[in-house]
Protein backbone atom coordinates (compact mmCIF):
# COMPACT_ATOMS: atom_id res chain seq x y z
CA UNK A 1 0.00 0.00 0.00
CA UNK A 2 1.60 3.19 -1.14
CA UNK A 3 1.97 5.81 2.00
CA UNK A 4 -0.72 8.24 2.23
CA UNK A 5 -0.38 11.60 0.89
CA UNK A 6 0.00 15.29 2.96
CA UNK A 7 0.77 18.51 2.22
CA UNK A 8 2.54 19.66 4.97
CA UNK A 9 3.96 16.81 6.45
CA UNK A 10 5.07 12.93 4.90
CA UNK A 11 4.14 10.04 6.79
CA UNK A 12 6.37 6.94 7.15
CA UNK A 13 6.98 3.72 8.47
CA UNK A 14 9.56 0.95 9.64
CA UNK A 15 9.03 -1.79 11.61
CA UNK A 16 7.33 -0.76 14.98
CA UNK A 17 7.98 3.16 14.13
CA UNK A 18 5.96 5.53 12.50
CA UNK A 19 7.38 9.02 11.67
CA UNK A 20 5.62 12.41 10.90
CA UNK A 21 7.58 14.60 9.16
CA UNK A 22 6.35 18.07 8.85
CA UNK A 23 7.38 18.99 5.31
CA UNK A 24 7.58 22.97 4.66
CA UNK A 25 11.55 23.13 4.71
CA UNK A 26 11.70 26.78 3.26
CA UNK A 27 9.28 28.12 5.56
CA UNK A 28 10.75 26.53 8.21
CA UNK A 29 7.84 24.06 8.60
CA UNK A 30 5.58 27.20 10.16
CA UNK A 31 1.79 26.40 10.97
CA UNK A 32 -0.82 26.86 8.34
CA UNK A 33 -3.78 24.91 7.79
CA UNK A 34 -4.16 22.04 7.19
CA UNK A 35 -1.24 20.97 9.13
CA UNK A 36 -3.22 20.34 12.42
CA UNK A 37 -5.67 18.79 10.75
CA UNK A 38 -3.02 16.88 8.84
CA UNK A 39 -0.69 15.92 12.50
CA UNK A 40 -3.97 14.73 13.56
CA UNK A 41 -4.87 12.27 10.63
CA UNK A 42 -1.03 10.82 10.47
CA UNK A 43 -2.05 10.33 14.40
CA UNK A 44 -4.66 8.38 13.69
CA UNK A 45 -3.02 6.32 11.10
CA UNK A 46 -0.71 5.43 13.46
CA UNK A 47 -3.03 4.86 16.13
CA UNK A 48 -5.00 2.15 14.16
CA UNK A 49 -1.94 0.61 12.66
CA UNK A 50 -1.69 -2.62 14.75
CA UNK A 51 2.07 -2.84 13.71
CA UNK A 52 3.25 0.32 15.66
CA UNK A 53 4.49 0.95 18.73
CA UNK A 54 6.31 4.23 18.71
CA UNK A 55 5.44 7.49 16.76
CA UNK A 56 8.33 10.50 16.27
CA UNK A 57 7.55 13.87 15.28
CA UNK A 58 10.25 15.72 13.67
CA UNK A 59 10.81 18.67 11.25
CA UNK A 60 12.64 18.34 7.79
CA UNK A 61 15.00 21.10 6.68
CA UNK A 62 17.38 23.38 9.47
CA UNK A 63 13.78 23.52 12.17
CA UNK A 64 11.71 21.40 13.62
CA UNK A 65 8.26 24.88 13.71
CA UNK A 66 9.08 28.22 13.47
CA UNK A 67 5.58 28.27 15.29
CA UNK A 68 2.26 29.69 13.45
CA UNK A 69 3.25 32.12 10.33
CA UNK A 70 1.51 35.67 11.05
CA UNK A 71 2.75 36.95 7.68
CA UNK A 72 -0.86 37.65 6.22
CA UNK A 73 -2.92 38.13 9.99
CA UNK A 74 -5.08 35.80 10.03
CA UNK A 75 -5.89 35.07 5.81
CA UNK A 76 -4.32 31.38 6.29
CA UNK A 77 -7.49 30.50 8.53
CA UNK A 78 -9.72 32.46 5.50
CA UNK A 79 -13.60 32.70 6.67
CA UNK A 80 -13.18 30.58 10.05
CA UNK A 81 -11.97 33.67 11.48
CA UNK A 82 -12.95 36.38 9.42
CA UNK A 83 -16.13 38.63 8.47
CA UNK A 84 -15.54 40.60 5.43
CA UNK A 85 -12.30 40.46 5.62
CA UNK A 86 -11.70 41.56 9.09
CA UNK A 87 -10.75 39.40 12.38
CA UNK A 88 -13.79 38.48 13.78
CA UNK A 89 -13.71 37.78 17.61
CA UNK A 90 -16.85 35.79 17.80
CA UNK A 91 -15.57 33.53 15.22
CA UNK A 92 -12.25 32.97 16.61
CA UNK A 93 -13.46 32.23 20.26
CA UNK A 94 -15.68 29.77 18.85
CA UNK A 95 -13.01 28.18 15.93
CA UNK A 96 -10.25 27.69 18.88
CA UNK A 97 -12.64 26.37 21.61
CA UNK A 98 -14.35 23.65 19.71
CA UNK A 99 -13.01 20.30 19.45
CA UNK A 100 -13.41 19.73 15.76
CA UNK A 101 -11.81 23.10 14.92
CA UNK A 102 -9.48 23.89 17.27
CA UNK A 103 -5.88 23.94 16.43
CA UNK A 104 -4.69 23.19 19.93
CA UNK A 105 -7.25 20.36 19.94
CA UNK A 106 -5.43 19.37 16.77
CA UNK A 107 -2.09 18.85 18.18
CA UNK A 108 -3.69 17.23 21.38
CA UNK A 109 -3.57 14.62 18.93
CA UNK A 110 -0.56 14.04 19.91
CA UNK A 111 -1.04 13.95 23.63
CA UNK A 112 -4.64 11.86 23.48
CA UNK A 113 -2.61 9.23 21.38
CA UNK A 114 -2.44 5.71 23.41
CA UNK A 115 0.74 4.86 21.93
CA UNK A 116 4.03 6.67 22.89
CA UNK A 117 5.15 9.76 20.84
CA UNK A 118 8.77 10.91 20.42
CA UNK A 119 9.49 14.96 19.53
CA UNK A 120 13.14 14.85 17.59
CA UNK A 121 13.76 18.91 17.97
CA UNK A 122 16.37 20.28 15.95
CA UNK A 123 17.04 24.61 15.11
CA UNK A 124 13.72 26.73 15.72
CA UNK A 125 11.15 25.04 17.93
CA UNK A 126 9.33 28.49 18.96
CA UNK A 127 5.89 29.65 19.34
CA UNK A 128 2.67 27.58 18.78
CA UNK A 129 5.27 24.58 17.41
CA UNK A 130 6.40 24.30 21.17
CA UNK A 131 3.07 24.29 22.40
CA UNK A 132 2.57 21.07 20.60
CA UNK A 133 6.29 19.84 20.48
CA UNK A 134 5.84 19.17 24.35
CA UNK A 135 1.93 17.39 24.06
CA UNK A 136 5.06 14.67 22.82
CA UNK A 137 5.75 11.69 25.76
CA UNK A 138 9.28 12.16 25.19
CA UNK A 139 11.29 14.90 23.74
CA UNK A 140 15.05 14.87 22.42
CA UNK A 141 16.55 17.44 20.81
CA UNK A 142 19.75 19.07 19.75
CA UNK A 143 22.09 21.06 21.98
CA UNK A 144 21.70 23.81 19.97
CA UNK A 145 17.62 23.93 19.41
CA UNK A 146 16.02 27.21 20.24
CA UNK A 147 12.70 26.51 22.12
CA UNK A 148 10.67 29.32 23.39
CA UNK A 149 7.56 31.30 23.28
CA UNK A 150 8.39 35.06 21.65
CA UNK A 151 4.49 35.24 21.84
CA UNK A 152 4.98 35.95 25.42
CA UNK A 153 5.85 39.28 24.73
CA UNK A 154 3.71 40.09 21.93
CA UNK A 155 0.55 38.41 20.59
CA UNK A 156 -0.41 35.44 22.39
CA UNK A 157 -0.99 32.91 25.36
CA UNK A 158 -0.18 29.65 26.14
CA UNK A 159 -2.11 27.35 24.80
CA UNK A 160 -1.69 23.78 25.25
CA UNK A 161 -0.06 24.69 28.80
CA UNK A 162 2.12 22.17 28.44
CA UNK A 163 4.93 24.82 29.22
CA UNK A 164 3.06 25.51 32.71
CA UNK A 165 2.71 21.70 33.78
CA UNK A 166 6.19 20.54 32.15
CA UNK A 167 7.93 23.45 34.51
CA UNK A 168 8.40 24.35 38.15
CA UNK A 169 6.45 27.43 38.96
CA UNK A 170 9.74 29.60 39.78
CA UNK A 171 10.86 28.58 36.14
CA UNK A 172 7.45 28.43 34.19
CA UNK A 173 7.00 32.18 35.79
CA UNK A 174 9.79 33.38 34.21
CA UNK A 175 9.19 31.94 30.93
CA UNK A 176 5.69 33.27 30.54
CA UNK A 177 6.93 37.00 31.78
CA UNK A 178 10.03 37.22 29.92
CA UNK A 179 9.19 35.06 27.17
CA UNK A 180 13.23 33.91 27.17
CA UNK A 181 14.09 31.03 24.97
CA UNK A 182 16.15 27.70 26.19
CA UNK A 183 18.72 25.86 24.18
CA UNK A 184 18.07 22.21 23.88
CA UNK A 185 20.77 21.92 26.71
CA UNK A 186 19.09 24.38 28.46
CA UNK A 187 15.74 23.45 28.29
CA UNK A 188 17.18 19.53 29.22
CA UNK A 189 18.77 20.85 32.22
CA UNK A 190 15.48 22.51 33.55
CA UNK A 191 13.48 19.36 32.84
CA UNK A 192 11.95 20.90 30.17
CA UNK A 193 12.43 18.03 28.03
CA UNK A 194 14.16 15.19 28.35
CA UNK A 195 17.51 15.14 27.25
CA UNK A 196 19.75 17.08 24.66
CA UNK A 197 22.62 15.39 22.61
CA UNK A 198 24.91 16.99 19.74
CA UNK A 199 22.98 17.35 16.45
CA UNK A 200 24.99 14.68 14.79
CA UNK A 201 23.51 12.33 17.02
CA UNK A 202 20.40 13.50 17.36
CA UNK A 203 18.30 10.98 14.76
CA UNK A 204 20.36 7.81 15.99
CA UNK A 205 19.25 8.90 19.44
CA UNK A 206 15.92 9.00 18.67
CA UNK A 207 15.76 5.92 17.07
CA UNK A 208 17.41 4.33 19.74
CA UNK A 209 14.70 5.22 22.21
CA UNK A 210 11.85 4.16 19.65
CA UNK A 211 13.72 0.67 19.34
CA UNK A 212 14.18 0.14 22.93
CA UNK A 213 10.25 1.66 23.49
CA UNK A 214 9.04 -0.95 20.58
CA UNK A 215 10.79 -4.15 22.98
CA UNK A 216 8.28 -3.67 24.95
CA UNK A 217 4.42 -4.82 25.10
CA UNK A 218 2.01 -1.75 23.53
CA UNK A 219 -0.34 -2.72 26.03
CA UNK A 220 2.28 -1.89 28.51
CA UNK A 221 3.28 1.30 26.61
CA UNK A 222 -0.48 2.35 26.58
CA UNK A 223 -1.54 1.53 30.46
CA UNK A 224 2.10 3.53 31.45
CA UNK A 225 0.91 6.56 29.51
CA UNK A 226 -2.57 6.79 30.22
CA UNK A 227 -2.24 6.39 34.00
CA UNK A 228 0.60 9.41 33.96
CA UNK A 229 -1.69 11.87 31.49
CA UNK A 230 -4.74 10.80 33.38
CA UNK A 231 -2.72 12.83 36.29
CA UNK A 232 -1.84 15.92 34.70
CA UNK A 233 -5.58 15.55 33.14
CA UNK A 234 -6.51 15.79 36.84
CA UNK A 235 -4.74 19.12 37.32
CA UNK A 236 -7.08 20.90 34.68
CA UNK A 237 -5.32 20.32 31.60
CA UNK A 238 -8.25 21.63 29.67
CA UNK A 239 -9.43 23.97 31.56
CA UNK A 240 -6.20 25.42 31.04
CA UNK A 241 -6.24 24.94 27.48
CA UNK A 242 -9.81 26.86 27.21
CA UNK A 243 -8.23 29.70 28.84
CA UNK A 244 -5.27 29.62 26.99
CA UNK A 245 -7.25 29.55 23.71
CA UNK A 246 -9.06 32.39 24.64
CA UNK A 247 -7.12 34.65 26.05
CA UNK A 248 -5.02 34.04 23.01
CA UNK A 249 -6.99 35.55 20.65
CA UNK A 250 -7.54 38.53 22.56
CA UNK A 251 -3.86 39.13 22.96
CA UNK A 252 -3.75 38.75 19.34
CA UNK A 253 -6.07 41.94 19.27
CA UNK A 254 -5.22 44.27 21.55
CA UNK A 255 -3.86 48.00 19.73
CA UNK A 256 -0.17 46.60 20.38
CA UNK A 257 -1.07 43.55 18.75
CA UNK A 258 -2.70 44.82 15.85
CA UNK A 259 0.03 47.61 15.46
CA UNK A 260 2.41 44.64 15.47
CA UNK A 261 0.54 43.08 13.05
CA UNK A 262 0.20 46.27 10.98
CA UNK A 263 4.08 46.57 11.12
CA UNK A 264 4.34 43.14 10.05
CA UNK A 265 2.31 43.80 7.04
CA UNK A 266 3.79 47.15 6.02
CA UNK A 267 7.28 46.24 6.73
CA UNK A 268 7.85 43.17 6.87
CA UNK A 269 7.88 40.36 9.54
CA UNK A 270 11.31 40.55 10.36
CA UNK A 271 10.85 44.63 11.15
CA UNK A 272 8.21 43.47 13.41
CA UNK A 273 10.36 40.87 15.03
CA UNK A 274 12.77 42.83 15.65
CA UNK A 275 10.69 45.55 17.55
CA UNK A 276 9.78 42.72 19.74
CA UNK A 277 13.18 40.93 20.45
CA UNK A 278 15.70 43.51 19.86
CA UNK A 279 15.46 44.89 23.27
CA UNK A 280 15.81 41.21 24.86
CA UNK A 281 18.84 40.52 22.14
CA UNK A 282 17.41 36.58 21.51
CA UNK A 283 15.42 34.36 18.85
CA UNK A 284 16.32 36.17 15.33
CA UNK A 285 18.01 38.84 17.30
CA UNK A 286 20.52 36.79 18.98
CA UNK A 287 24.28 36.22 18.66
CA UNK A 288 25.15 33.57 16.37
CA UNK A 289 26.18 31.31 19.50
CA UNK A 290 22.52 31.77 20.65
CA UNK A 291 20.87 30.83 17.41
CA UNK A 292 20.49 27.40 16.06
CA UNK A 293 23.54 26.50 13.69
CA UNK A 294 21.87 26.90 9.72
CA UNK A 295 23.97 24.02 8.70
CA UNK A 296 22.06 21.50 10.61
CA UNK A 297 19.47 19.94 8.28
CA UNK A 298 17.39 17.35 8.33
CA UNK A 299 16.43 15.36 5.33
CA UNK A 300 12.51 15.00 4.91
CA UNK A 301 13.34 11.13 4.39
CA UNK A 302 15.96 9.70 6.42
CA UNK A 303 16.06 5.81 7.22
CA UNK A 304 12.50 6.06 7.74
CA UNK A 305 11.44 5.55 4.64
CA UNK A 306 9.20 2.04 4.51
Amino acid sequence: MPPPRFETLLYTTRAAVATLTLNRPDQLNTIVPPMPDEIEAAIGLAERDPAIKVIVLRGAGRAFSGGYDFGDGFAHWGEAMNTDGRWDPGKDFAMVSARETGPTQKFMAIWRASKPVIAQVHGWCVGGASDYALCADLVIASDDAVIGTPYARMWGAYLTGMWIYRLSLAKVKWHSLTGEPLTGKEAAAVELINESVPFEQLEARVAEIAEKLSGIPLSQLQAQKLIVNQAYENMGLASTQTLGGVLDGLMRNTPDALQFIDTAANEGVRSAVERRDGPWGDYSQAPPDRRPDPSHIIAPYGDERA
